[in-house]
C-alpha cells in the first residue's frame, strides 16, 4: 500500500518562506531509493540528483507559506497551512495512498478528513523513505528560492545560510537592518522592531488586507484544481514582481495574478492589471522557469489573471496571450 511521506523545511530561519513537501513515491524498487535519506544529511549535489529523480518519477507537492503569512498565523498555524496546501497540490494528479507519515510528533491534518491516516514519526525522514524523499524536494525547492532571493538582497548572504540565523547573518540585520523577507515574530528582529501579532497595526491593516489577498488566492486555487489543475507554488517573488498563483495542467504551466475585489462598478479585478503590471508578471513567470527549469522547462508558460468578488467567487478567470 502506497505511503504519502511528509516533511517541512524552514521551520526556524529568521527568513524567507516555510516550504512542506508531499512524495508518493513509484510502485515497485528503483535502485535510487537505497540513497534517500534526511536532505540535511546529503551533499548539494547529492540532493539536487535526487531531488529530479523524484520530481520525475514520483507523485509530489508542496506547500508553500511565506515569512510574511507566518508571521501573521505564528509558526504552527503555518505549519499546518503548509501541510494542507502541500497535499491539496496532490489532488490533481488523482493520487492514492493508503498511509500518511508526517516526521516528528504533531499531526498537522487534525481535524481535516486526512487524520485517520495519518502517523507521526520522529526522525522519520531518515527511517521513511517516502519521507525522506518529501525532506528532499521541500529542502531543494526552498533553497533555490533564497538563491534567488540573495540576489534581490546581497547584503544577507542568503546564498550561504538560506535565511537561518548564522552570525554574518545576524551581522548583516545589525549593519543594514531587516528586509521584507525577514521574519519578523523571530526574535532577535521580534525584539528590534518591536513587533506585536495584537497590535492595532496587525489587526487593523496587515490582517484585513492580508486575509482578503489570501481567501481570494485559496478560492481560485481550488477553481483551478477543479479544472484539473495541480497548483506547484504560492506567492512566487521575484526583485520586481510577485506571482500569487503558479499551477500546471497538461503540458502547460499557468502563472495567475488573482485580483479580489467586492464591486465591478470600476470593472472588478480585471481593470487592475494594467500593462505595467503585466510587463511584471512576464518577468516573474520568466525568473521562475529559469530558476525551476529543471522541474517545469518541458512547460509552456502562459499568464492569467483571475477575478474574485467580495464573497470570495471565482467571476471570472483567463489567460493572457
Amino acid at each position: 500500500m502506497a505511503i504519502l511521506g511528509i516533511d517541512e523545511v524552514g521551520r526556524g530561519p529568521l527568513a524567507g518562506p516555510l516550504v512542506v513537501g508531499a512524495v508518493i513515491l513509484p510502485e515497485g524498487e528503483r535502485e535510487w531509493f537505497a540513497e534517500l535519506r534526511d536532505s540535511k544529511k546529503l551533499s548539494v549535489k547529492k540532493r539536487e540528483a535526487l531531488n529530479e529523480v523524484i520530481l520525475k518519477e514520483a507523485v509530489t507537492g508542496l506547500g508553500w507559506v511565506s515569512s510574511s503569512e507566518l508571521d501573521l498565523v505564528g509558526i504552527s498555524e503555518a505549519l499546518r497551512l503548509a501541510t494542507r496546501r502541500a497535499v491539496k497540490s496532490l489532488k490533481g494528479l488523482h493520487a492514492t495512498f493508503s498511509q500518511i507519515v508526517i516526521d516528528g510528533k504533531v499531526n498537522f491534518l487534525k481535524l481535516t478528513e486526512l487524520e485517520k491516516y495519518v502517523s507521526t514519526m520522529p526522525k522519520a525522514d531518515d527511517l521513511i523513505r517516502e519521507v525522506s524523499a518529501a525532506s528532499i524536494i521541500a529542502k531543494v525547492a526552498r533553497d533555490h528560492y533564497m538563491y534567488e532571493l540573495a540576489e534581490k538582497y546581497p547584503d544577507y548572504g542568503f546564498e550561504k545560510n538560506v535565511g537561518y540565523g548564522t552570525a554574518k547573518h545576524l551581522k548583516a540585520i545589525s549593519e543594514y537592518g531587516i528586509c521584507e523577507e525577514h521574519r519578523r515574530s523571530f526574535e532577535p528582529i521580534k525584539s528590534m522592531v518591536g513587533f506585536s501579532r495584537d497590535s492595532d497595526f496587525e489587526k487593523n491593516v496587515v490582517k484585513n488586507t492580508t486575509d482578503v489577498g489570501l481567501r481570494g488566492e485559496e478560492a481560485v486555487s481550488g477553481y483551478l484544481e477543479r479544472l484539473g489543475h495541480k497548483i506547484v507554488a504560492r506567492n512566487f517573488k521575484t526583485k520586481y514582481y510577485e506571482i500569487d498563483i503558479i499551477s500546471i495542467f497538461k503540458d502547460k504551466i499557468y502563472f495567475t495574478e488573482v485580483k479580489t475585489r467586492g464591486s465591478l462598478d470600476f470593472g472588478g479585478g480585471v481593470t487592475a492589471v494594467d500593462k505595467r503590471k503585466l510587463d511584471r508578471m512576464k518577468f516573474a513567470a520568466e525568473s521562475f522557469m529559469k530558476f525551476r527549469g529543471r522541474e517545469f522547462g518541458r512547460f509552456s508558460p502562459i499568464l492569467a489573471v483571475a477575478d474574485v468578488d467580495g464573497e470570495f467567487r471565482v467571476r471570472d478567470w483567463f489567460t493572457i496571450d
